[in-house]
Parts: C-alpha cells; sequence; structure tokens
C-alpha cells in the first residue's frame, strides 16, 4: 500500500497474463506459491512459526519476482540490488542464495498479515492463500512489469479498482473483490493494519447459500469485510 495525501492509499495490482492457467486476465495482487527454497530460509533463520515465515518469504520473493518491489528488508535495496536478485531467482537462485548475492537482510515483521482464505471450488485444484499488509518503502524504486505471468501493474484506490470492474473495464475473482472492498474502508495504511489487528486472521472457506431462491457464495460476517455474499452467477472464481 502507497499512502496518499489527497486520498486513500494506493495497492499495487496486477494483471495476469491471457495464458495462464488460473484467473487468466484477471486483476490480482501480487502474489504465488510457496517453495522448497522459502521454507529452507525460514528453517535457517529459526523462526518460530515456520510455516508463517515461509508464507511471509515467498510473499516477498513474489512481489520482487512479479514488479520488482522491495518490501520486507531491513534495508531497501536499491534497482540496481533488486534487478540482481530478480536474475538470480530467475537463474534458478533460491530466494536464501539470491539475497547473498547482495548481502540484504529481510524483516519479516514488515509483513501484516491480514487474511487467509482456501476457496473449495475444485477437487483439483485448492488454493489456500495468506494475504498481507506491507507499506511501500519511502526510498523503493519505481515497480516493474515481469511480462510473463503478468502483463501490467497500476497503483490504484481500492473502489478505483472496484468501480473499474463495475464498469466492466477489468475482471477480478471472488476473493480479490472481497479483499478489495474490505481495502476499500481505510484512509491509510495504518488504519488497515489497525483493523487487521482487530480481527484475528481465520481460515476463509467460501460456501453456498440460498437466499430467496437464489443462490450466493458467502463468507463469514465477523472478519471485517463489508460484503459477505454475491450471486453466484455474477462470481468469477478463477
Amino acid at each position: 500500500m502507497r499512502d496518499r495525501a489527497d486520498g486513500p492509499p494506493d495497492i499495487l495490482m496486477v494483471e495476469r497474463a491471457g495464458v495462464m492457467a488460473f484467473a487468466p486476465g484477471a486483476m490480482v495482487f501480487p502474489g504465488g506459491r510457496v517453495d522448497r527454497g522459502d521454507h529452507d530460509l525460514a528453517q535457517l533463520l529459526g523462526l518460530p512459526d515456520a510455516d508463517e515465515g515461509a508464507a511471509r518469504i515467498a510473499a516477498i520473493r513474489e512481489t520482487i519476482e512479479e514488479a520488482a518491489l522491495p518490501i520486507g528488508f531491513v534495508r531497501t535495496p536499491d534497482a540496481a540490488a533488486i534487478a540482481a536478485i530478480r536474475a538470480s531467482l530467475a537463474g534458478g537462485a533460491t530466494i536464501g542464495e539470491a539475497l547473498a548475492t547482495v548481502g540484504a537482510t529481510l524483516d519479516l515483521d514488515a509483513l501484516v498479515p491480514f487474511a487467509r482464505w482456501r476457496p473449495d471450488y475444485s477437487p483439483v485444484r485448492r488454493y489456500d492463500t495468506r494475504f498481507y499488509l506491507a507499506a511501500l518503502p519511502l526510498d523503493a524504486p519505481a515497480p516493474q512489469v515481469d511480462g510473463t505471468e503478468n502483463v501490467r501493474l497500476c497503483w490504484s484506490g481500492a473502489q478505483a479498482v472496484l468501480d473499474d470492474a463495475d464498469a466492466g473495464r477489468l475482471s477480478l475473482i471472488f476473493p480479490t473483490r472481497r479483499n478489495l472492498e474490505r481495502l476499500a474502508q481505510f484512509r491509510s495504511y495504518a488504519a488497515a493494519v489497525a483493523q487487521a489487528r482487530a480481527f484475528p486472521v481465520r481460515v476463509v472457506v467460501p460456501w453456498s447459500e440460498t437466499r430467496d431462491g437464489e443462490e450466493y457464495l458467502c463468507i463469514p460476517d465477523d472478519l471485517g469485510y463489508p460484503v459477505t455474499a454475491e450471486r453466484r452467477d455474477r462470481v468469477r472464481r478463477g
């Protein structure tokens, strides 16, 4: 998130490439899969919760890979260092090895747990996704789209993204829409963090429910989300 003096904070969003198997063409938050190297680094750091630590490390790594943006560092790497980390990762290095090439150190506490979703949409593919808040470092270099998994990136207020989706200018999947609606409530990064800490993370598993003869996809109403149901025929899930 990037605070603004003249309005609500901007959020970094990326557009998925049309050839991707999951959510092709959708606007999403930067992210991706936890890999073995993330787990290895979490164990090397001796973190008390290795799975949580690996997820935060993965969030940092994926944001670098997808947007060349450094979050969660003790000292913000410059553009040249980020390019070197990106190149090392693209060459097959683990995140630990890539960080060592530029002497960078992570600050995992800079990522604030916001939500965890486990949609049960398919017997073939099931996602367990952790969402984190992170403030844009003041000295961060400009983000750069990766041009492979994602074809576009932008900074935008959460409500502006929702408005564009409602107008048909972009596409959102169900979890992204619900989290943007929640983020649209905040006038600053600090306000988002305060609400995140007021609602301890609990796994969200959406379910179907019939209301007045219509089928809705629903989520719990006690986790800080202002919208907790959407008609199933209007939902994009992947």
